[in-house]
């Protein structure tokens, strides 16, 4: 592998970690709940496994030839962004400021496949990896699907630590503000209504048109 384009590329990932979007938003909700981060920081990486693996081995070109696949993975995301919006959003913000008013979650289990359902259900994701990964390949070297993985392999490892950092950040922070941690996580779950709505006008539009 190319030692510059593997750099390269890792610059490019940390730039796209460290921006907020949906992540960012669940990651906020997680650090505020009482449990441990972990499982659902894993959960988020773990989609990301999955988008990665799709990606070098050449199905997420598949994705992006038929536009009904790409249709049905857009209105999924869409659908499981909102459904955990609004799910967040629920957080009653007149009840009682104790840790116990925060939202609790669920099992570690459930948080982790709430995670997993974040990243792996995005189509941004995938089309943002589809069109990235590629463009690092190195020509004459290590087999492409190999070079993927690895190049893959450095945005996980980004992501892990950004959402991380993320949760844990907001936990100390906000930890000890139970009412602000409480706006937080509202403005957390509006945001993942947003992004849901988002992709939904997005195929509004591109069926109009």
């Amino acid at each position: 592998m190319d030692l510059t384009l593997v750099l390269q590329f890792w610059t490019v990932a940390i730039l796209l970690a460290l921006t907020p979007g949906a992540d960012w938003a669940y990651a906020i909700a997680a650090g505020l709940q009482p449990r441990s981060v972990v499982p659902s920081i894993l959960g988020m990486v773990s989609g990301y496994v999955v988008v990665v693996a799709v990606v070098a081995l050449g199905i997420g070109a598949l994705v992006t030839e038929y536009p009904a696949a790409l249709t049905a993975l857009t209105l999924a995301g869409a659908a499981y962004l909102l459904y955990l919006g609004v799910s967040t959003l629920f957080v009653r913000l007149d009840a009682p400021v104790t840790a116990s008013a925060r939202p609790v979650g669920s099992s570690a289990w459930t948080r982790f496949v709430r995670g997993a359902g974040v990243s792996g259900i995005n189509p941004k994701g995938v089309l943002l990896l589809l069109a990235l990964l590629p463009q690092f390949v190195a020509p004459g070297g290590w087999p492409a699907p190999l070079q993927m993985g690895v190049l893959g392999s450095l945005h996980l490892l980004d992501c892990a630590v950004v959402y991380l950092l993320v949760a844990l950040a907001a936990r100390r922070i906000l930890g000890s503000r139970p009412r602000a941690g409480l706006v937080v996580t509202k403005v957390s779950g509006a945001l993942m209504v947003l992004i849901g709505l988002g992709l939904l006008a997005e195929q509004l539009v591109h069926l109009l048109h």
